[in-house]
Parts: C-alpha cells; structure tokens; sequence
C-alpha cells in the first residue's frame, strides 16, 4: 500500500476529538443519488495512496479493451514526465501474485483484480499503462470530481519530482463511486483488506469498497449495502500523525472503524437528502 510520502496537513477540527497536531479528517456521508447526510471537509485534498486505484479500475472497465486478453507481465513503465523509465518499487507492494507472474502474461481482468482486492502497486502500473492518465482523467471527469487527479503512476520518482501526483477528496471518491457500474463494484466488494470502514460493519456486511494507507495518510471509500436499509456511500480520508501505515494496529485505522460503525447504527434514519 505504500506509496509516497505523507503531505502536510491543516488542524484538526475540535469536534472529531483526535489529539491536537496538524491533521485533517474528511467525511463524506449519503445515500446514493442524494445529497450528503454529512459532510466534514469534503472538498480537502489528500494524497490519494491506494484510493487511486478506483479510478484506475473504472477507467479499465469503460475502455472498451477486452480484459480477458492476456498482456505480458513486466515491471518497467514510461514515466508521466520526460525522463527514465521506472519500476515499482517491490518492498513496498503488498501482493506477492504479480511479482510471481514476472515474465508470464496474465489477462487484464486477473490484473485489475489483484490491483483491487489485493492492493497490488505492480498491478496497478500494468492497468495503467494499458488504459492510459487521459481515461483515468476522463473518469475523474464523468464523476464531477472537483479536485481529485491521477497524474502518475505508483512509484513514478521522476513524475513525483516534477510535481505530478494523485490526490483525491472525499466528496469526489464518493462521486466516483457512484459512477461505477456493478461489475467493478462486486470487484470493490472483494477487497481483502478487511479494515477500515470494514472493521465497522458486522460480518458478513456487504461493502463495496477501496482503502489506502501510507505513514501520515489512511483513507477508505466504498458503498455500504444493510439487508434492512437502503445502501449508502462513506468516504474517509484522514491525513495526520495517527497514520502510521500499518494495517492492523494503525490508530487511523480505528477511528476510521469508529466513524464507520457510527454511521451504521444510523443507518435507518440517514436522511435522503435531495438528488444532485
């Protein structure tokens, strides 16, 4: 999951009742279609971590691109800016399937899953080189998204240097999520990383969603679907000091659990909202 550093951060607001420091909690709440139920900083922007791989699924799922082709598997990418080509960086990759496949090919579809799923960064490069930054930008596009942008690939230094990254707001992970089609939500719905707004949920709660976590950034988006309540989306983007980028014993990792579990013995009385 790791992939950049941590961004600097404004205060933290006195109601969220996190210690004092520079950090910044961002919560998106609504049903779907309708306006937010809440609405905490929605428009802040964050570095993206692995949250970005949502929009890199959704542009995949939309290319027209037959994802059952098989493509080969390699780790050396153009770079977003003029310059070298790179890799991902391989001690910073959580999966370990598609280092295996290394000089094999295996189908777009295997790949987007493991990018997803697994959070694999290796993955995701191979997504993106095959759909391009324009479909992803497109994506980001078609969901409204105010702030939020894919500029590089995982691990691009080169690109990073030049000022080129990803960033994402919670208002707008809330938006992209709506726009995807339930394909790519049942791969969301697969995610194996089963913290964060997860960890809120009882077993066996069906959510479609996406975390991403580095030091000083832990977020997670998705869309929570109750056997007794209509579904809702929950966006969390928190960057301060509580992320610390270990999945299980990240304080972020709890609150953001908190928030999520708060959110669920609400959720027959989330009001509707209006349409927008």
């Amino acid at each position: 999951m790791l992939e950049e550093m941590p961004p600097r951060a404004g205060q933290v607001p006195s109601a969220v009742g996190l210690p004092s420091g520079r950090s910044v909690l961002s919560v998106h709440v609504a049903r779907l279609g309708a306006a937010p139920v809440r609405a905490l900083n929605p428009d802040t922007v964050h570095l993206a971590a692995s949250t970005m791989k949502v929009a890199v699924l959704a542009a995949l799922h939309r290319s027209g691109l037959d994802l059952d082709a098989p493509v080969p598997v390699h780790n050396s990418f153009a770079s977003a800016a003029y310059g070298p080509r790179f890799g991902v960086l391989r001690e910073r990759d959580d999966d370990a399937g598609p280092w295996q496949a290394l000089g094999t090919e295996r189908t777009l579809r295997w790949l987007s899953e493991r990018m997803i799923v697994h959070s694999s960064n290796l993955a995701t490069n191979l997504c993106l080189a095959h759909v391009g930054l324009d479909a992803v930008a497109e994506v980001w596009h078609l969901a409204r998204a105010r702030c939020s942008v894919t500029g590089r690939g995982i691990d691009d230094a080169g690109a990073q240097a030049a000022g080129l990254t990803n960033l994402v707001t919670a208002a707008d992970l809330a938006r992209l999520l709506r726009l995807l089609p339930p394909e790519p939500l049942d791969v969301l719905a697969a995610n194996a990383h089963r913290v964060d707004l997860a960890a809120g949920l009882p077993p066996g709660t069906r959510i479609a969603f996406k975390n991403g976590w580095l030091p000083g950034v832990r977020h997670s988006a998705g869309i929570v679907y109750p056997a007794d309540a209509p579904p809702y989306g929950i966006a969390v983007c928190y960057s301060g000091p509580l992320a610390g980028g270990n999945a299980v014993d990240d304080p972020a990792a709890r609150l953001l659990a908190r928030i999520s579990a708060g959110y669920w013995a609400r959720r027959h009385s989330l009001a509707p909202g209006t349409s927008h």
